[in-house]
């Protein structure tokens, strides 16, 4: 019969503590089973499940741990487990597993307790929790330069996931955080490849609505725009009649707003730091490919397909130039692009915030509806709205000491 026993340990925690500690349990010929440490404010807690050796008297095992443990001013709490109950912890080991980001301004007790009743009330273990953010001093007002990000490792499969997601959605919405629930698998710590709308996601503008005003018509325009990013017109159709509002625009107005074109909260941070671990990017836009390629060398994207403009005799046509850059094509896009750099469709992220990002969202292994309207929200498999771009990071796993912040 083996004699297993959990062993916990918490205290003071002070550099080379567990090495002080070790060095009396590599004494005995234990087997350690496995291990676990987590440090909050300077109070160090450690659990590890030891297989003692038969050939020594487990009593006498315990004892010298208690002593050694009190000796080092640690708290030791040690209980024995069964071989049933150890087998049982084994098979645990296949459960499915999933990763739960929970994002907000500042996050508080109340919004962990939803979260956590929902994950018991579906049947999901939490084995760990983890802040992703940094340390925020207690005189730094809660602002849009605060942010807060819990991550949560639970296990198991849930009863209901359609129910989980929309009560996630509601509380989302009740205490304006964003929940993020992905399946914890090698794809999702492999993410490479990311692909963005442009207009109202990598910028905080609509390009479309900005030649508007200057042609004029941007009362008309953007009305079309609205009714368009809301699903309640085909985007090609909505495309064409916003083009042939632009007829006669000067092109000397496309060169004044891609000079001022608003970068989205994050942008710059997000980028830069996807570029610097090696992440492709890509934007995939209904927009215009003149102001894609302007943010391509300001941000140093890799890839850019858009829309052209028609320009004859230095002004709009107004005429659309085919294929449009529509929700089919956007999703047709990711996969090409996803084939050409060598990539599984599981290893993108899309990111997007209207009806015609959809598609995309969904092909994608991640699709994130980034500020993005209710429809969008409900129909993608993640949102962020409480963050800037640089939120994605977090959903990546990216903790603040990973982060080189660039905005």
């Amino acid at each position: 019969m083996a004699n297993i026993i959990l062993l916990n340990l918490s205290g003071d925690d002070r550099i080379g503590l567990s090495s002080d500690f070790y060095a009396v349990i590599s004494e005995v010929d234990v087997r350690i089973l496995d291990i676990g440490q987590s440090v909050i404010h300077d109070q160090v807690s450690q659990g590890m499940m030891l297989q003692l050796p038969d050939t020594q008297d487990p009593e006498a095992i315990k004892s010298a741990l208690k002593h050694h443990a009190k000796r080092l001013k640690l708290k030791v709490k040690i209980r024995d487990v069964s071989e049933a109950a150890y087998s049982r912890w084994v098979e645990q080991q296949g459960a499915d597993r999933y990763t739960l980001t929970l994002l907000a301004r500042e996050v508080s007790a109340e919004e962990i307790a939803r979260v956590t009743q929902v994950t018991a009330e579906q049947g999901l273990n939490i084995h760990d929790i983890v802040r992703l953010s940094g340390r925020v001093p207690l005189d730094r007002p809660i602002s849009n330069e605060v942010k807060s990000c819990i991550e949560f490792s639970v296990q198991g499969e849930p009863k209901n996931p359609a129910q989980m997601r929309a009560s996630f959605l509601k509380i989302a919405a009740e205490l304006d955080v964003d929940i993020a629930i992905q399946r914890d698998d090698a794809f999702r710590r492999n993410r490479r490849l990311v692909c963005f709308d442009m207009d109202s996601t990598l910028i905080s503008t609509e390009v479309i609505d900005e030649l508007a005003k200057h042609a004029g018509v941007g009362e008309q325009v953007a009305a079309i725009t609205e009714r368009a990013m809301r699903g309640e017109l085909d985007f090609t159709e909505s495309f064409t009649q916003r083009m042939a509002l632009l007829e006669g625009l000067s092109e000397n107005v496309l060169a004044e707003i891609a000079t001022n074109l608003p970068l989205m909260e994050g942008a710059k941070t997000l980028i830069s730091n996807l570029r610097a671990y090696g992440y492709k990017t890509a934007i995939l836009s209904g927009g215009f490919s003149y102001f894609g390629n302007h943010l391509k060398q300001m941000l140093g994207i890799d890839h850019v397909y858009a829309n052209t403009l028609e320009i004859v005799d230095g002004k709009l046509t107004g005429r659309v130039i085919h294929p449009v850059v529509d929700a089919k094509r956007k999703a047709l896009l990711l996969k090409k692009i996803a084939h050409e750099e060598g990539l599984d469709p599981q290893q993108t992220i899309a990111v997007g915030d209207g009806a015609n990002d959809l598609l995309m969202l969904s092909e994608a292994g991640l699709g994130i509806a980034f500020r993005a309207k209710p429809l969008v929200r409900e129909s993608a498999k993640q949102s962020l709205s409480t963050h800037g771009l640089d939120g994605i990071l977090y959903l990546l796993g990216f903790k603040e000491q990973d982060i080189k912040r660039a905005d």
